[in-house]
Order: C-alpha cells, then structure tokens, then sequence
C-alpha cells in the first residue's frame, strides 16, 4: 500500500509561480513511476509530468520548460515546481503512483487557482 498527501496549491496571480509537494508513505520502495496530473472543472484529467525511478522525466507539451517534476527518494517526496502559470492551468492537481507490482495509486489533489 502506498498513501500520497499532496499540499502546495493555493491562489497565485498569472505569470506567478506555485511548488506543489506529495508526500509518500507505505511501500515506498515499491514505487516505480510517478505522475502529476491536473483536472480542471468539466475537463477530463490529463497528464502534467512524469519521472521514473531513475530519474527520467517526460511532461506535457505546454508546461515543457516552464514546469520541473523532481523527486526526493530519500523525503520519499514529489515536487512539481510551476512557473510562469496561466489562468487556464487552474485546476486539481493530483499525485499518482505505479508501483513495481503495477498498482496504482492517486492522492486526493491540491487546488491551484490562477487568477488576478
């Protein structure tokens, strides 16, 4: 079992930055891949960034250079560190985690809100 707490999000003027936090506990050591994803209202989840065990990382397309995924193994913590926000990235960002034995895991989102 795996438990992820997010925290970080809050409101933040376009152009500002926020670093959102996901603390993991449990079976950390099984973990293999983790995500962030956001959801807005009435809009499918969709995929933020991602890093693998080993430190590889892969985001989507228009976060790419503005946001940076990193994880600290030894805080068994995930950052996800925003810059440069645009009012339409206000949404429920949400921690994920896939495990080695393929179990999924979600922690319950941070609401960042990017308003003026």
């Amino acid at each position: 079992q795996v438990h992820l707490v997010e925290s970080g999000g809050g409101l933040v003027q376009p152009g500002g930055s926020l670093r959102l936090s996901c603390a993991a506990s449990g079976v950390i050591s099984s973990i293999d891949v983790m995500r962030w994803y956001r959801q807005a209202p009435g809009k499918q989840r969709e995929f933020v960034a991602s890093i693998l065990r080993g430190g590889s990382t892969n985001y989507k397309e228009s976060v790419e250079g503005r946001f940076t995924i990193s994880r600290d193994n030894a805080e068994s913590t995930l950052y996800l560190q925003m810059n440069s926000l645009k009012p339409e990235e206000t949404a429920v960002y949400l921690c994920y985690a896939l495990t080695i034995g393929s179990n999924t895991y979600w922690g319950q989102g941070t609401q960042v809100t990017v308003s003026s």
